[in-house]
């Protein structure tokens, strides 16, 4: 899949996942976290399941990338508990 489609299935998979997660990193953070969850998902699943998951925009690729950006987005929640927002 080209880089145009996988920013745009991980920008809706972000978007999806920040309201399955009731409130991620805003508009742009949930974007960044499905880009990034769809990319690591779709490596994953095609290490183990040996068949690219994530391959054009179809619903099957959706799901690996929202699951993807869930991840991703609890991951990075557990890592920033507790720290102080910036100033």
């Amino acid at each position: 899949m080209s880089i145009i489609g996988w920013i745009i299935l991980g920008a809706l998979a972000g978007w999806i996942a920040g309201f399955i997660t009731k409130g991620g990193y805003g508009f742009w953070g949930d974007i960044l976290c499905g880009i990034i969850g769809a990319v690591v998902a779709g490596w994953i699943t095609g290490i183990v399941l040996g068949k690219d998951m994530v391959n054009g925009l179809s619903i099957e690729s959706l799901i690996v990338a929202i699951i993807g950006a869930v991840v991703v987005i609890l991951v990075f929640r557990m890592l920033t508990r507790g720290r102080a927002p910036a100033a």
